[in-house]
């Protein structure tokens, strides 16, 4: 298959959400040899199935994020199989709903979020970077959290800042090795709600605490970025392969803002 990414080994983990799952696909139609990585099997095993259906390349593997040895393990594997990485994307969702300000924030909750995402987003990129070939893209996902100060975000706000944090550091330390870091700022994606995402678990708390349904929440959430709309899983597929691709082969320790204005750097 002839593409943007034609010829490139990536690796997805959070395989199995709908973020990760749509970015998979586009990366497999734009010619890349895709790994699929997530704790559970069912749905990642269904997404490689639908890659492979539509004539792309995939398999798949059971992976904890948070396990170092398995992380390392698998990408050995993948390059083993493959000859080496070019791409790696973490896609890794927990549902960390904290929802309380800080004078009645546990230290454990507060903990939570950080130590999950920083911690993934650590190992994924360290073991992949082994093996990765100049050329090679490092991506990460964030959320507007990082730069939000309202009560109830204050552990995932603190995991979002510390992984673009390490998103630039990694751009400068792997830059010489011709290895670029990207990092995708989303806001919440609609679509989510119904393919295979932790977004309901996350958002429907808000939603009840604020008396509204989630739609009406998210409609509203639209109306308040400048471009009157939320983004779509294509248009974080669509950024994913752009970051990954050679036209971006200047493109590193950035902060794609993918919010629709919501959040303005």
């Amino acid at each position: 298959m002839q593409g943007e990414l034609a010829g490139k080994v990536a690796v997805v983990h959070g395989g199995s959400g709908a973020i990760g799952g749509a970015v998979a696909r586009a990366f497999a139609r734009e010619g890349a040899r895709v790994f699929l990585a997530a704790r559970g099997r069912e749905r990642l095993d269904a997404t490689a199935a639908a890659i492979v259906a539509a004539g792309g390349s995939a398999e798949a593997d059971s992976v904890d994020a948070l396990d170092p040895a398995a992380v390392a393990a698998h990408a050995d594997a993948v390059a083993a199989r493959a000859g080496g990485i070019d791409i790696v994307f973490n896609a890794v969702g927990y549902v960390h709903v904290q929802g309380v300000p800080l004078a009645e924030l546990s230290v454990d909750a507060f903990e939570l979020p950080v130590h999950r995402y920083i911690r993934s987003q650590y190992l994924i990129a360290q073991a992949a970077a082994q093996h990765m070939r100049e050329g090679g893209a490092v991506l990460a996902l964030t959320t507007p959290a990082g730069r939000m100060t309202g009560p109830g975000y204050l552990g995932h706000c603190v995991a979002c800042a510390g992984v673009e944090a390490l998103s630039r550091h990694m751009a400068g330390e792997l830059g010489a090795r011709g290895i670029r870091a990207v990092c995708l700022r989303a806001h919440v994606i609609p679509e989510t709600l119904q393919h295979g995402s932790h977004a309901r678990e996350v958002f429907q708390p808000l939603a009840d605490a604020a008396g509204m349904s989630i739609e009406t929440m998210l409609q509203g959430a639209a109306e308040g970025t400048p471009l009157k709309r939320l983004p779509t899983l294509d248009d974080i597929a669509g950024a994913a392969v752009f970051a990954a691709s050679p036209r971006s082969s200047a493109l590193t320790g950035a902060i794609l803002n993918l919010t629709s204005g919501f959040v303005l750097d």
